[in-house]
This record gives C-alpha cells, sequence and structure tokens, in this order.
C-alpha cells in the first residue's frame, strides 16, 4: 500500500470540504460521493499537479471524474 504524507490528506481534506460546500452537501456526504466515484483516488494519484492548480479547477477536474464514473454531481 502507497504511503500517504500529511500534507496530501490535509490537501485532500480541504478539497472534499470544498466540494461539500460546493454542491450542497455534508462532508460526510462529500467524501462517500468521492470515494464512491473515484474521486478520493484520483485526488491522492495526481496529487503533484492538482495542488498546484485553484481549489476551484480542483473542484471543476473532481466532478468530472466522478460523473465519468457513473456520479450524478
Amino acid at each position: 500500500m502507497r504511503q500517504i504524507n500529511t500534507s496530501i490528506i490535509i490537501w485532500a481534506v480541504a478539497c472534499v470540504n470544498e466540494f461539500a460546500r460546493s454542491h450542497g452537501l455534508s462532508p460526510k456526504a462529500a467524501f462517500q460521493y468521492l470515494f464512491t466515484y473515484g474521486g478520493i483516488d484520483f485526488l491522492t494519484e495526481h496529487y503533484e499537479a492538482e495542488h498546484t492548480l485553484s481549489l476551484d479547477d480542483t473542484i471543476e477536474d473532481l466532478g468530472f471524474v466522478c460523473r465519468s464514473k457513473g456520479g450524478h454531481l
């Protein structure tokens, strides 16, 4: 299993919280949605590129990834 450092975790939590806020979800519901539709994997796998973007761009990318895997938000 790949080790994830603290910086990635802190950034991913911020992304989940912002995704929740932008879609009117609780943080728990946002995490579940992102986990189910590949958003969490996307965040951890593409941290190096995504953390250099604005939070708005990352949230947009998360929406695209999740919709491509069957998500509806």
